[in-house]
């Protein structure tokens, strides 16, 4: 939850599998596309439980990655209680060595006001536990009626390993990832571009200025037109 959460999930498959999305073990759904309509709940219940029995029948160590979690229609992430519950078979199946993540901007509020008090503190961003953060984002998956945890089974048996916090990136972090993208461009030596990128990009709050707005997603754009 944060900035980096897509980037982590394509280098867990790259780990994994060595090609990511276009592995036929690592699965992607994304809600508004896969899940648009909250009215068909059910539907969507049968549909997914049917993709994940039949996957993990061909790969016990398939992994399933839920993107835009807030987008979700409440109720339909709960047919995985199964399997991720404590029984190690399920429909004749090991399943334990599956993996599950789950991308969401739930919790972004709290992980930005931690960050800000740390800043505001005279802490550094790294300073911040994943204690500080893992509870918050927990309860607001679960209390949150805009979230596809809300009310969630999962959460609520505490089924999921960890609730990760990708924390807020700082003008350095963005430039750090413009010099990284010039130098895949075999660029060198352009500090004027990093530096234009950083000073171009929105931070928050407007008096504080601490921490990038769209994180380094602009950065390529930004490249371009200065360069």
């Amino acid at each position: 939850m944060g900035t980096g959460k897509t980037l982590v999930s394509t280098i867990l498959g790259n780990h994994l599998y060595g090609s990511a999305m276009s592995s036929p073990f690592v699965h992607q759904f994304v809600p508004t596309l896969h899940f648009p309509s909250h009215k068909l709940v059910r539907q969507y219940r049968e549909e997914l439980k049917s993709w994940v029995q039949g996957n993990l029948t061909e790969c016990a160590r398939s992994v399933f990655i839920f993107d835009e979690m807030e987008n979700m229609p409440p109720g339909v992430i709960d047919v995985l209680e199964p399997f991720l519950g404590p029984s190690h078979v399920v429909f004749r199946t090991n399943y334990r060595k599956a993996i599950y993540v789950f991308i969401s901007t739930t919790g972004e509020e709290a992980i930005l006001k931690v960050a800000l008090e740390n800043r505001q503190a005279g802490r550094e961003r790294e300073e911040i536990k994943l204690q500080d953060l893992e509870e918050a984002i927990l309860q607001m998956s679960y209390n949150s009626n805009t979230s596809g945890f809300f009310q969630s089974n999962i959460v609520q048996q505490k089924l999921i390993t960890r609730f990760v916090p990708f924390l807020p990136l700082t003008r350095n972090h963005v430039e750090r990832c413009a010099q990284s993208q010039l130098h895949q461009r075999n660029i060198r030596s352009r500090s004027d571009v990093v530096e234009a990128v950083g000073r171009s990009m929105f931070y928050a709050p407007v008096h504080g200025q601490y921490f990038s707005t769209t994180g380094c997603k602009a950065v390529s754009a930004k490249i371009d037109f200065f360069l």
